[in-house]
């Protein structure tokens, strides 16, 4: 008994040492941690130019609050700190960070230049995405061809197919409706054009949405309008700090999962389909310059640039993605604007109905200016993307355009920039900044592109496409903005030839941001992001 008793009392006493050692452990882990941020925030302060900038407003959220939740998602907050601190400062983060904003063409074409290498995914980019820098660029490399001039050309007429399909829709809506005109939602069909445009040019598939089938992708799509509130805000501003948090399941990052699970799905059965066809000799791969047909070439391991069947499965779910959602955003603000300017609507249908037919590729990219116009304003007041953030993974220093006061009161024409400094640029502020733009840069007008002096020359210092940062720039810019432009430009000229657009109730009408898996146009009190605007046919 009495060894019995001993024993136990040894068991007891070890299971508790053992605690004891795991308690210790973790303790030391943690304020190894701790020492460890505290010294790196102490390196990149004592290395990065302390700049001036807007009080925190927020110990939890800093400024990322409101500038998540006001109307043009901080643009205008991000240009007014920038009139008053100069073309660079910082701003204060989620949980005591902080964040330098560039507001300078010449230091936003440096952070271009070397984004690639020097300025980076941030941890929360990296587990949203699951994007490397050397993967990225083999498989940017890889696709090149299919957003090529000759690629986009022979696309043209899956365009024009998609909206044709439309067009014969709402032509059966407006004689079911007995009038001369109908209220129509454009922000779905517009959703249905550019899905069904993406599935048919990149993929070789027919979602159908079109032709009014509903599919797990669609539905999932639609759900995005829905699933905005403050606590998906919240757990974001979170989030960069602790990326983990995007694996909490809210209602948002289970449509995210939905989603991703959905797309994955779809891009196998489109691979495996086509790996089939080549193997029975039913597709011809000389010369296919299709993202699936490049994808499948570089699957196989003689590829020159060879991709993994992972890498494979995340192009395809990127590019379906940003085929989707982005052109449909833009082409729903470019109808909004219209029905809303229609003096600018009647100068566009003047020019296109000179056109004998469908334009052809040639004269949607240089025949058509006023089209051209119009497109790129809208681009540039309504950019899909409007902000983000990278995180320099090296020392680095920034040149400025013009010199800036520093916090301690000292002048600069450049900064310095620790590694772990984090950078933010506004698409939103730097595409609508009077001080790049001129005074009316907050007005949708699209003249501005075909005078003389048009585009201001601060303005033409930005060097990303048509001098916007719409497609971001460098090593990263968009490789679909030919595609994007195009598709805008091929789906307008049909609508705007054909129909009269105007606001649903008159000059009342107001617009706020929904937000689906980008901002969004939506009517006030509307549910979701619904557009609906007052379409009438056109009658020459």
């Amino acid at each position: 008994m009495d060894s019995t008793v001993a024993t136990n009392i040894y068991t007891k006493v070890s299971e508790s040492a053992r605690r004891l050692h795991a308690v210790d452990a973790a303790v030391t882990v943690a304020a190894l941690w701790a020492v460890l941020t505290i010294v790196r925030a102490a390196r990149r302060k004592l290395k990065t130019t302390q700049l001036r900038g807007p009080p925190n407003p927020s110990l939890l959220y800093g400024v990322g609050k409101a500038t998540a939740e006001s109307s043009d998602s901080g643009g205008l907050m991000y240009e007014t700190w920038a009139q008053e601190y100069g073309v660079v400062y910082q701003v204060p983060s989620t949980l005591g960070q902080s964040k330098i904003v560039l507001a300078d063409p010449r230091a936003i074409a440096h952070f271009y230049a070397r984004e690639t290498w020097t300025y980076v995914l941030t941890p929360l980019s990296k587990a949203l995405f699951e994007r490397g820098g050397e993967s990225h660029r083999r498989q940017r490399k890889s696709l090149t061809p299919a957003f090529s001039n000759a690629a986009i050309r022979k696309l043209a007429p899956v365009f024009y197919d998609s909206v044709y399909k439309a067009k014969a829709a709402w032509d059966a809506l407006i004689q079911a409706e007995g009038n001369d005109s109908v209220i129509i939602e454009v922000q779905s069909w517009m959703n249905h054009i550019s899905l069904d445009s993406i599935g048919i040019a990149g993929f070789s598939h027919d979602f159908g949405s079109l032709d009014g089938e509903k599919t797990s992708v669609t539905e999932v799509f639609d759900a995005f309008g829905h699933s905005s509130s403050a606590v998906n805000v919240v757990l974001l501003l979170f989030s960069q700090v602790f990326p983990f948090i995007t694996r909490i399941p809210t209602s948002r990052s289970k449509l995210i999962k939905r989603l991703n699970d959905t797309i994955g799905e779809i891009s196998t059965v489109l691979l495996d389909r086509t790996r089939k066809e080549k193997e029975l000799g039913i597709a011809d791969d000389k010369g296919d310059h299709s993202i699936i047909g490049l994808l499948i070439k570089g699957e196989s391991k003689d590829a020159e640039l060879h991709l993994s069947h992972e890498e494979i499965m995340a192009q395809m779910k990127v590019l379906l993605l940003a085929g989707y959602e982005t052109t449909s955003v833009s082409l729903t603000w470019a109808l909004n604007q219209l029905a809303r300017n229609p003096a600018v609507q009647t100068k566009l249908r003047e020019e296109l109905l000179l056109v004998a037919g469908d334009p052809t590729y040639e004269q949607l990219t240089s025949g058509l200016p006023y089209l051209d116009a119009v497109v790129h304003e809208t681009l540039r007041m309504h950019p899909p993307l409007q902000e983000f953030t990278r995180v320099a993974a090296e020392d680095d220093v920034i040149p400025l355009s013009q010199p800036v006061r520093t916090k301690s009161g000292k002048v600069v024409d450049h900064i310095s920039v620790a590694k772990g400094t984090l950078i933010t640029i506004s698409v939103a502020c730097i595409n609508r900044s009077a001080a790049i733009w001129g005074p009316d840069a907050k007005v949708w007008r699209p003249e501005r592109w075909l005078e003389e002096d048009g585009i201001p020359k601060k303005a033409q210092e930005v060097q990303g496409h048509r001098h916007l940062l719409t497609f971001v720039d460098g090593p990263r810019t968009c490789l679909g903005k030919g595609f994007s432009v195009t598709e805008l430009k091929t789906v307008l000229s049909v609508l705007v030839k054909n129909y009269e657009f105007g606001l649903r109730d008159g000059v009342e009408t107001k617009l706020e941001i929904g937000r689906g898996i980008l901002p969004r146009p939506k009517l006030v009190g509307e549910e979701g992001t619904k557009t609906p605007l007052r379409v009438r046919r056109f009658e020459a």
